[in-house]
């Protein structure tokens, strides 16, 4: 029986790897999906993928730090049904550099994609996922809990990116909706190739999680029923890289 039947699902960074991969599988448990992307050729793609094995499926293109784009995506999702049941976070950016040498712009650019954009979507649509107590998912990053040489600002983001789950789960766990941080080690795709190529290190896709993974494991914890949330999931590569 498909887990998310009836259900709606709004996927923020639906053409990035972990991004797409939870979209195919959310389609996959018969899911109603709003995918959302920059990239509109690329998010019109997967939404006619999708939409010939799965339920109902809009797109909306539009860089969420911009406060329009962000309006388009609330009207979307509200035009879906009477709430929202799911909204996956799985949308970033990182540059990389040193405190010392890096452009104040990058640090700009990480906090708007990473932190800001999650935040004011997520008050968006606090008021759908409350009538349907929904799931809210961030997908954070092991800099979310560490940082390390030549990606501060990135680490930085993403700390701030778990403060804002944690206490928005403080302010919504009483009106029945759930939060959830995911924190993927080093996932093959797009972006980590963008990662070791800014450190200067080698990339090894079969050394790095598998996205299709990290998504069973969002999957799974978000099926679960309301009386039980999971609310910090942790996932690493069995293979350490070999930097």
């Amino acid at each position: 029986m498909s887990r998310f039947a009836d259900r709606i699902a709004v996927v923020a960074g639906a053409t990035g790897a972990i991004g797409g991969a939870v979209a195919r599988a959310l389609a996959a448990e018969g899911a109603s999906l709003l995918l959302l992307g920059r990239d509109e050729a690329r998010l019109r793609e997967m939404g006619a993928e999708l939409e010939a094995g799965s339920g109902a499926v809009r797109t909306v293109a539009g860089d969420l730090t911009g406060q329009a784009a962000v309006g388009e995506a609330g009207a979307a999702a509200e035009s879906l049904g009477d709430g929202v049941d799911l909204l996956v976070h799985a949308a970033g950016a990182f540059r990389a550099g040193a405190v010392e040498s890096a452009p104040i712009a990058d640090l700009d650019l990480q906090f708007a994609v990473n932190v800001r954009a999650p935040y004011v979507l997520t008050r968006r649509l606090l008021p759908a996922l409350r009538a349907r107590r929904g799931l809210v998912v961030f997908v954070n990053s092991t800099a979310g809990l560490g940082a390390g040489a030549g990606s501060v600002a990135y680490a930085a983001s993403k700390h701030a990116l778990r403060a804002v789950a944690d206490g928005l789960r403080a302010e919504v766990n009483a009106d029945g909706v759930r939060v959830l941080s995911v924190y993927p080690g080093r996932t093959r795709g797009r972006m980590q190739r963008e990662v070791c190529r800014g450190l200067g290190q080698r990339y090894d896709a079969e050394r790095f999680l598998d996205p299709a993974d990290v998504a069973t494991a969002i999957i799974d914890a978000t099926a679960l029923p309301p009386s039980a949330e999971v609310y910090d999931l942790r996932l690493r590569p069995a293979s350490k890289p070999r930097l």
